[in-house]
């Protein structure tokens, strides 16, 4: 093991003992969407009818071309779009009805990097950890915690403007776990990423969702991140959820491979 690679295990294993709950999920559904749909105000209607369940302390993948429905779909379930017709729940909470008591179970890393490019990334940190009701040293224990867990320490002082794409979707990742959510829904999380990053990320995320029992939600366009992070995957195309199950099963349908499948099920809903 490579010492950065101990630095992040140590300050994984501490950010754990500061979590206070039990490894073993709860048993149920963390996310349930029935028959949603969003239709925005020029008449696109982005998301037609999905409906879907995750398990607690399950990952589950949504794949699909670009404008397929995919970030809206996990827009719905941050609280950050009202659907226009279905319904949806994040832990147990109807997101339109209870949008706060969702928000304090969730994180949220957005294709569109939420930070403030004129704070430093440890600013940033401190500050997303003291709206969920941290203490000040509380916050910048945990910042520097996953500062070290993501590989941000020697930017951790930086503002947000001066980094680069790929480093602000870390400190944007790290802002969204600051208050240990047990449900993270990430949308794009390693686009723009170096390979080493990359593989740091889902590391990192998949210790969290093994020894907390977090549940993911995330979009991607990488068929190796599907195929590493998620139990199940969904194939959204035009709105609608094409095909889901689990990467082994998808690929016995139809092909050898994820990609394939994903073309195989894109194309002919597209014809």
């Amino acid at each position: 093991m490579t010492s950065s690679s101990t630095t992040a295990a140590r300050a994984l294993d501490e950010l754990i003992g500061l979590a206070g709950r039990p490894a073993t999920p709860d048993i149920g559904d963390a996310v349930v969407l029935d028959d949603v749909a969003k239709t925005y105000p020029d008449g696109t209607e982005a998301v037609r009818g999905i409906s879907l369940r995750v398990a607690a302390g399950e990952s589950f993948g949504i794949l699909g071309p670009n404008g397929a429905g995919k970030s809206t779909t996990i827009g719905v379930l941050g609280t950050l779009v009202k659907p226009t017709s279905g319904r949806a729940w994040v832990a147990g909470h109807d997101v339109v009805a209870k949008p706060i008591e969702v928000r304090r179970r969730i994180g949220f890393a957005m294709q569109d990097v939420g930070v403030d490019a004129f704070a430093t990334a440890s600013e940033l940190m401190v500050l997303q950890g003291r709206l969920h009701g941290l203490r000040k040293a509380d916050a910048v224990t945990r910042a520097q915690l996953l500062q070290r867990l993501v590989g941000l320490e020697q930017v951790a002082d930086k503002r947000v403007s001066a980094l680069s794409g790929g480093t602000r979707r870390r400190v944007d990742l790290a802002a969204s776990l600051m208050h240990l959510p047990p449900i993270v829904f990430l949308d794009e999380p390693t686009e723009g990423l170096d390979p080493r990053s990359r593989g740091a990320i889902w590391e990192t995320l998949t210790e969290l969702r093994d020894r907390l029992g977090v549940t993911l939600v995330l979009t991607t366009h990488d068929m190796d991140e599907a195929e590493s992070l998620c139990d199940r995957i969904g194939i959204v195309d035009h709105g609608a959820l094409v095909v889901e199950g689990t990467p082994e099963s998808l690929k016995s349908t139809a092909t050898p491979t994820l990609e394939a499948v994903y073309l195989h099920h894109t194309e002919r809903q597209a014809a």
